[in-house]
C-alpha cells in the first residue's frame, strides 16, 4: 500500500504523506523505500517533502529523512521540506536539522524558494 501521494507543480515534484503519525516500523521502511524509488526510479531534479498532515513522526523517521537527504545530495537533486507543524519544528530545532534541511513554511514558499541551494540540495 503506498504511503505518499505525489504531484508535480512545473519541474518540481511534490510529495505528500498520508499518515498522521509516522511512528510503525514497518511503516517507516515501506516510505524509505517509496521515497528512495521517486529518486532512482525517475528524473526528478527538485523535490519537496510536503509534511502538511503528519502530527508526530519517530526518530527513526527523522533518521530516513537524513539518509534521504544525503541521497538526493549525491544525485544532485534540490530537496525542500514544508508544512512541518509546531512540534516536529521544534526537534528539527533541538536536533539542529534546521540547518541541514531547507524548510519551508507552506508549499507555497517551497515552491517559490525550489531553485535556491541547501546543504542537501
Amino acid at each position: 500500500m503506498s504511503t505518499l501521494l505525489t504531484r508535480t507543480s512545473d519541474d518540481n515534484v511534490v510529495v505528500y504523506f498520508t499518515d498522521a503519525r509516522i511512528i510503525d516500523e514497518s511503516r517507516i521502511e515501506s516510505l524509505a523505500q517509496e521515497m528512495g524509488a521517486l529518486i532512482t526510479d525517475t528524473e526528478i531534479k527538485k523535490l519537496i517533502l510536503n509534511f502538511q498532515n503528519v502530527g508526530f513522526m519517530s526518530s527513526a523517521m527523522l533518521g530516513k529523512l537524513i539518509s534521504f537527504g544525503k541521497k538526493c545530495k549525491t544525485g544532485n537533486i534540490s530537496l525542500r521540506l514544508c508544512g512541518i507543524n509546531e512540534n516536529i519544528g521544534q526537534v528539527f530545532k533541538l536536533m539542529k536539522l534546521d540547518k541541514v534541511f531547507k524548510i519551508d513554511k507552506d508549499e507555497a514558499s517551497a515552491l517559490k524558494n525550489s531553485g535556491k541551494k541547501g546543504f542537501f540540495g
